[in-house]
């Protein structure tokens, strides 16, 4: 059984950083495609970043702009998202996921990702 667990989030001021961390359990971290996406009310949801298999294929959302990183550690089994030079426009819900076996990505298409963790928030202050 794949589970997906976020934690990181907080409460920050403009221009500060956090880093996301989601633990896998029930298969490795680099042998499926992972990312993150994230969330508000009222909004669709958005891929900010995808690792792909190959640990080398990383794709972000046009808004990241170069201040966010996802990365993965096989040993920690852990998928990350650091994030700096956070805007108050980064408000939301982050969640971590991953696609289901046997599937590819597509870039940050959220099709391919069947396991979800629960979210961890963040919200950053101007």
């Amino acid at each position: 059984q794949v589970v997906l667990v976020e934690s990181g989030g907080g409460s920050v001021q403009a221009g500060g950083s956090l880093r996301l961390s989601c633990v896998a359990s029930g298969y490795t971290v680099n042998s499926r495609c992972m990312a993150w996406f994230r969330q508000t009310p009222g909004k669709e949801r958005e891929g900010v970043g995808v690792i792909y298999t190959n640990g080398i294929n990383r794709y972000y959302g046009d808004f990241v702009k170069g201040r966010f990183t996802i990365s993965r550690d096989s040993v920690e089994n852990t998928l990350y998202l650091q994030m700096n030079s956070l805007e108050p426009e980064d408000t939301a819900m982050y969640y971590c996921a991953a696609v289901g076996k046997g599937k590819y990505c597509s870039g940050l298409n959220s099709r391919p990702f069947d396991h979800w963790g629960q979210g961890t928030q963040v919200t950053v202050s101007s």
